[in-house]
């Protein structure tokens, strides 16, 4: 959508480093080229460095989002719609370096939905790995998880956790994504 756009940063931004996820903030009228926008967050370069800037600092890159639809209809899904629709999410997850979703990566090793003591309440366990082991994106990948995961009325309790058995490798890819990246 914004891929290969080239902005100014209309105001100071929080953003992470690209690949070791340190955070840092990104000066007002800086020119920052956009190289990836998926699941609500941006690649960006900056300076000839890549940075990764949230879904709510947007705005800084120029780009207006659309007013949030409310996610609660009133009534509860079920808990096979609710894994459904929590895949569904993950899928809207992506590595700031590569424009795969981390489900379709084979990064996703283990989602479980857990009901609590009141109705139609879930803890979500999540483990995954990363492609590489040192990649300094964990945490942020790890949070951006857990908050969609939070947009979800039924889901009260989430933790999503790095996980390096087995070690990733490229074969765990879907053939979706290997084709994506040239790989077959």
């Amino acid at each position: 959508m914004h891929e290969n756009t080239t902005v100014i940063l209309t105001r100071d931004v929080d953003a992470a480093i690209v690949p070791v996820g340190e955070n840092v903030v990104l000066q007002k009228g800086e020119q920052a080229r956009i190289t990836q926008s998926l699941g609500g967050s941006y690649t960006v370069i900056v300076n000839g460095n890549m940075f990764r800037i949230t879904q709510k600092n947007a705005d800084a890159l120029g780009i207006e989002l659309a007013a949030a639809t409310p996610n609660s209809t009133g009534e509860f899904r079920s808990k096979e719609e609710l894994e459904n629709e929590v895949w569904n999410l993950l899928k809207t997850c992506y590595d700031p370096e590569i424009p795969v979703n981390i489900v379709e990566l084979g990064l996703v090793y283990d989602c479980a939905l857990s009901p609590l003591p009141k109705e139609n309440t879930y803890r979500v366990q999540v483990k995954l790995t990363l492609t590489a082991p040192g990649c300094g994106m964990g945490s942020a990948i790890v949070q951006e998880i857990r908050d969609k995961l939070f947009s979800l009325d039924e889901i009260v309790e989430a933790d999503a956790e790095l996980v390096f058995d087995p070690p990733w490798n490229q074969a765990m890819m879907s053939e979706a994504a290997q084709l994506q990246l040239g790989l077959l």
